[in-house]
């Protein structure tokens, strides 16, 4: 038992594609949180899907280079690993998400702990 958090892709036909998935990664959960909550989502922030845009990406990607996610802790989520693979998957991760929404594809998240 523990943190799960997916990214997937979904067209207009409904067709979704994983993209990206993480095993307890709270500081990204933290972020995520953040952002559902900016948008206006009162529930707890598990099983929810989050749209995100172009801006939130950007946002993200400027975050994990600065090494600024909100330190996030949970029952069950782990620590957040800064070593330069884990790092390198999630900016890969912002360059995909960036790709398939500039190519007319919807990016969701989502967690379940």
């Amino acid at each position: 038992m523990g943190l799960d958090q997916y990214a997937r892709t979904q067209n207009a036909k409904g067709e979704s594609t994983d993209i990206a998935y993480w095993r307890k990664h709270p500081n990204l959960q933290g972020f995520m949180e953040e952002l559902y909550h900016e948008r206006g989502g009162t529930e707890e922030f598990n099983c929810v899907d989050l749209e995100l845009t172009i801006e939130d990406i950007e946002r993200l990607e400027k975050c994990i280079e600065k090494d600024i996610l909100p330190h996030t802790k949970g029952f069950f989520f782990g620590e957040s690993s800064r070593d330069s693979d884990d790092i390198e998957y999630d900016i890969s991760f912002c360059e995909v998400a960036r790709q398939e929404i500039e190519a007319g594809k919807t990016v969701v998240y989502s967690s379940w702990w």
